[in-house]
C-alpha cells in the first residue's frame, strides 16, 4: 500500500477525529498532544502506518486501499495497544479492535425539513427493551402504531457503545460508535430514514458530563478529564481547564456527527449541570452556534434540549440577553408536583412537593422553585424564567430517570388506579409545555423499567450493585433491590405490547389519542406565551387553569381528590363541557359522557378526573 492524503472535511477549524474511509484509501486521526509516537495497527496482519503530529496535538495518517471494513487499533508510544477514541464501530466490544465505517447512505428524506420543538409530541424509548428485537430494526416496525396514537417524534436513550449488550446507555464509553447489539450505525440511520418518512422527528440522548468506567480509554490519550471538579457517575470532563480545547472539539464534532451525518433532528444533552465550564463562552453555546450554523447549511431544523438540575434559564435564553441559546430543557418539577399529588410520596426529592399550589406554581411558571426555600435542598433554589415561552419546557408524568431509578423500577400504572393514569396523562397533554411519553404509558404497560447493565468486571458490578442499594437510603420503598447484572432484570423491561388483548389498555391508548389530536388540532392549545394562559384555581386538592388563543378559550379542571368535589365555573361565561377522562369512553365505570351547559353555576368533579369546558 501507499500512503496517500486526501483532503479532508475540516469540523470548525480542526480535522475530522477518528477514521474517514473513502474509496481510494482511508485516513486516521487523532487528539493526543503529549504523546511522542502513534501507529495504526491493522489487525489482519498487524501492518503498522505512522502518524504525524501537527503542533495542535493532531496526528493523523492517510492510508490508501483499506477495505471499509478495516479492523485497526493505536500504538500509543510503542507500548499500549488501544481503539480508537472516536470509533465509528467496535463490532467485538470495548476491548476489541475499532472498525472503518463508511458514512455513505441511501438516504430518502430530502424533502424532511424537521419540526420545532413547540409541535412536538416526544416518545421516550429504550432501543434495547422497546421490542423483543432489542434493534433499531425492531423500533422502525413500530413507527406506524407510534404514528397512529399520534407521536411526531420519538427519544432515543443514548446509543454509544457500551460494554456487553445491556444498558440504559450512560455507560457508553465510546461517543462516535452505535451500539453493535441494536444494529450499528447501518441500523441508526434506517431507523431515522424510516422515521422521517412517517413524519417522526428522531431525537438522541447524548452523554457529555462523563464517560463510563469500563472500556474507557480517553485519558490513555490526553487531557479528557479533569480532577477540579467531581460529578457523581465519574471523572468530571475538561472543558476549561489547561488543553481543554482539543476535548470541547471532541464532543462538538460528537454533536455535529449526529446532525448532520446520521439526519438526527434534535439532541437531548445529558445532565448539563455536570458540565463544569467557567470559561468565557460556555461549551453549551459554543454547541448551540455550531448547530444554528448547520441548520442554516443544511436548510433543516435541529433541536437542542438539555436536561439539568439548577432551575436556572440561562441555559434556554437567547444569546444575545446572556443565555446559551438551547432550545428547550427537561422539567423534572412539573413530574415532581404531579406525582407527588397522584401517588402520596413526600420522601426523598419528593419532599419539596405534595401540595397542590406546586403543581399550579408549575403550570404558571415551569419551575415550582423560583428562589423559594427547598427542604430537600436546604437552601433557597432557582430563579424566575422570564422571557421563556411555554415551548421551552418539555414535560412528563414518566421518564426512564422517574421509573427506571425506584428501586422496583415500578411504573405508574402499577402504583395509581386506572382513573389517576388518565388524570395523570391530561395533566401534561393539556398543559402549555411541551408533552413527552415514555414508552408503553399510552396503554398502561405494567413491566417495570429497572436499571440494567452487562459489564465483565466482578468488582465494578458489585460496586454498582452497593451504589444502586445506598441510592434508595432516602425512600421508604419496600423490597429488595433487582440485580442490575442479571439478564432477567433485563428480560422483566422490555414491553409486553398488550394494547389490543386487554380492554382497560384499549381504553386508556384511546384517550391517548384524543388528548394528542386535541393538542394538536384546538386553536387555544396552540398559545405558547405567558399570557395564554390564566390559573384560575389550585385549592383543596383542585387547579383549574384557562387556555386562550386565536378566539379560542378552554377551562381545563383537574381535580386530584379521590372523592367528589365542587367547582364553581366561571361567571359570566357559558361553559360547555368537551371531555371527561371518567367518561365510558375512556372505560371509566360512571356515567359521565352527557354534555353539560351551564352558566354561572358550579360542577360536581368525580374523583381522580379531568375535564375540559369550552368558555364562550
Amino acid at each position: 500500500m501507499k500512503i496517500m492524503r486526501p483532503k479532508q472535511k475540516i469540523y470548525m477549524d480542526h480535522p475530522k477525529v477518528g477514521s474517514v474511509w473513502r474509496e481510494n484509501g482511508c485516513s486516521f486521526t487523532v487528539w493526543s498532544p503529549f504523546a511522542e509516537k502513534l501507529e495504526v495497527i491493522l489487525e489482519n496482519d498487524n501492518t503498522r502506518y505512522p502518524l504525524t503530529p501537527n503542533d495542535d496535538g493532531y496526528w493523523r495518517a492517510d492510508i490508501a486501499g483499506l477495505p471499509a471494513d478495516t479492523a485497526y487499533f493505536f500504538l500509543l508510544d510503542g507500548t499500549k495497544k488501544l481503539p480508537d477514541p472516536a470509533s465509528r464501530a467496535q463490532l467485538r466490544g470495548v476491548h476489541g479492535p475499532s472498525t472503518v465505517v463508511p458514512d455513505a447512505f441511501a438516504w430518502l428524506d430530502k424533502d424532511w425539513k424537521g419540526l420545532p420543538l413547540s409541535e412536538m409530541i416526544i416518545y421516550e424509548l429504550h432501543v434495547g427493551t422497546f421490542t423483543r428485537e432489542h434493534t433499531f430494526d425492531g423500533v422502525a416496525r413500530r413507527l406506524p402504531y407510534l404514528k397512529n396514537l399520534g407521536i411526531n417524534a420519538i427519544e432515543l436513550m443514548p446509543v454509544s457503545q457500551f460494554p456487553g449488550e445491556r444498558n440504559w446507555g450512560y455507560d457508553g464509553v465510546f461517543p462516535f460508535a452505535v451500539q453493535h447489539s441494536y444494529g450499528g450505525a447501518g441500523g441508526l440511520k434506517r431507523l431515522v430514514n424510516a422515521a422521517h418518512r412517517e413524519g417522526i422527528a428522531v431525537i438522541l440522548d447524548v452523554v457529555y458530563n462523563h464517560q463510563g468506567p469500563e472500556g474507557n480509554y480517553l485519558g490513555n490519550y490526553g487531557p479528557y478529564f479533569t480532577d477540579k471538579y467531581k460529578t457523581g457517575w465519574g471523572q468530571a470532563i475538561n472543558f476549561d481547564d489547561a488543553w481543554c480545547d482539543g476535548v470541547r472539539n471532541f464532543y462538538r464534532q460528537n454533536a455535529l456527527m449526529w446532525l448532520d451525518e446520521f439526519h438526527i433532528d434534535g439532541l437531548r444533552l445529558d445532565a448539563v449541570h455536570a458540565i463544569w465550564d467557567f470559561g468565557a463562552r460556555h461549551f453549551m453555546e459554543e454547541l448551540a452556534s455550531g448547530v444554528r450554523q448547520l441548520e442554516k447549511e443544511s436548510g433543516q431544523r435541529k433541536i437542542l434540549i438539555a436536561e439539568f438540575d439548577l432551575n436556572n434559564p440561562r441555559y434556554i435564553s437567547k444569546p444575545e440577553s446572556g443565555g446559551y441559546g438551547l432550545d428547550g430543557q427537561w422539567v423534572d418539577e412539573y413530574h415532581h408536583a404531579l406525582h407527588a399529588l397522584l401517588t402520596g410520596e413526600t420522601d426523598g426529592y419528593y419532599e419539596d412537593f405534595g401540595e397542590i399550589s406546586h403543581l399550579a406554581r408549575s403550570l404558571k411558571d415551569g419551575y415550582v422553585y423560583t428562589g423559594q426555600y427547598s427542604k430537600h435542598r436546604k437552601k433557597h433554589f432557582g430563579r424566575q424564567p422570564d422571557g421563556i415561552t411555554y415551548d421551552q419546557f418539555v414535560v412528563f408524568a414518566q421518564n426512564h430517570d422517574q421509573v427506571g431509578n425506584r428501586m422496583l423500577g415500578d411504573r405508574l400504572s402499577t402504583v395509581i388506579s386506572a382513573e389517576g393514569l388518565k388524570l395523570a396523562a391530561a395533566a401534561y397533554l393539556l398543559s402549555p409545555f411541551v408533552p413527552m411519553l415514555f414508552m408503553g404509558e399510552e396503554y398502561g404497560e405494567k413491566n417495570p423499567f429497572q436499571y440494567f447493565i452487562s459489564h465483565t468486571d466482578e468488582k465494578l458490578v458489585e460496586l454498582v450493585r452497593k451504589g444502586r442499594k445506598e441510592e434508595f437510603a432516602l425512600f421508604q420503598w419496600k423490597g429488595d433491590v433487582p440485580d442490575p447484572q442479571s439478564e432477567e432484570t433485563f428480560k422483566r423491561c422490555v414491553l409486553c405490547w398488550d394494547v389490543d388483548r386487554n380492554e382497560d389498555a384499549k381504553a386508556l391508548f384511546s384517550l391517548y389519542q384524543f388528548l394528542i389530536a386535541f393538542r394538536k388540532t384546538r386553536p387555544a392549545m396552540q398559545g405558547r406565551i405567558r399570557d395564554s394562559l390564566h390559573v384560575a384555581t389550585s385549592e383543596n386538592g383542585i387547579v383549574g387553569f384557562e387556555r386562550r388563543f386565536l378566539g379560542d378559550h378552554i377551562l381545563v379542571i383537574l381535580n386530584f381528590n379521590k372523592e367528589a368535589a365542587p367547582y364553581q365555573l366561571p361567571d359570566g361565561k357559558k361553559a360547555n363541557k368537551i371531555f371527561d377522562s371518567g367518561s365510558s369512553r375512556w372505560g371509566g365505570q360512571r356515567n359521565a359522557d352527557r354534555v353539560h351547559v351551564t352558566q354561572g353555576g358550579s360542577v360536581m368533579l368525580n374523583p381522580l378526573s379531568a375535564l375540559i369546558f369550552e368558555l364562550s
